[in-house]
């Protein structure tokens, strides 16, 4: 097989494509749920707590340098409050996902839970003769040959 027939073949495969499809997704949900905790949730949480603005949480190690009102050397500081945003946006997508998930897997169980089709007592008898027929040695073997 050559090497473009291959990789043809790896590529549309269904996992792959699932997988395309599935990077596309949650790049897409990502940003919706950025906007969800930045736009909705954490304007009113840094009410809460003093009007706070976790992106700009920080502890400063060292001041930046200013000359003349241009920045000479920049600040150096340990940005916290980004980590506490990110910590946020995880938390809310992981509880997101899982309801998805949780919700998906629901109703498969209802699926799993529907009670077979009736079954014909007929199809049933027939199928109960075959199997017999099947494992019964006798039936298979032929007879002894008389002499």
């Amino acid at each position: 097989m050559g090497f473009l027939s291959e990789f043809k073949k790896f590529a549309v495969k269904g996992n792959v494509i699932d997988l395309a499809v599935g990077v596309v997704i949650g790049a897409a949900f990502g940003g919706v749920t950025k906007s969800l905790v930045d736009d909705v949730i954490m304007p009113p949480l840094g009410l809460l707590i003093s009007r706070v603005d976790f992106s700009q949480l920080k502890l400063v190690l060292k001041e930046a340098v200013v000359e003349n009102g241009t920045v000479v050397e920049q600040a150096v500081s340990i940005n916290y409050g980004n980590f506490i945003q990110a910590v946020v946006n995880f938390m809310i997508i992981a509880f997101a996902i899982f309801l998805l998930v949780r919700t998906i897997n629901r109703m498969r169980e209802q699926e799993a839970a529907k009670p077979a089709p009736p079954v014909n007592k007929q199809e049933v008898l027939l199928a109960e003769i075959r199997d017999i027929l099947k494992n019964d040695d006798s039936v298979n073997t032929p007879a002894p040959k008389q002499v």
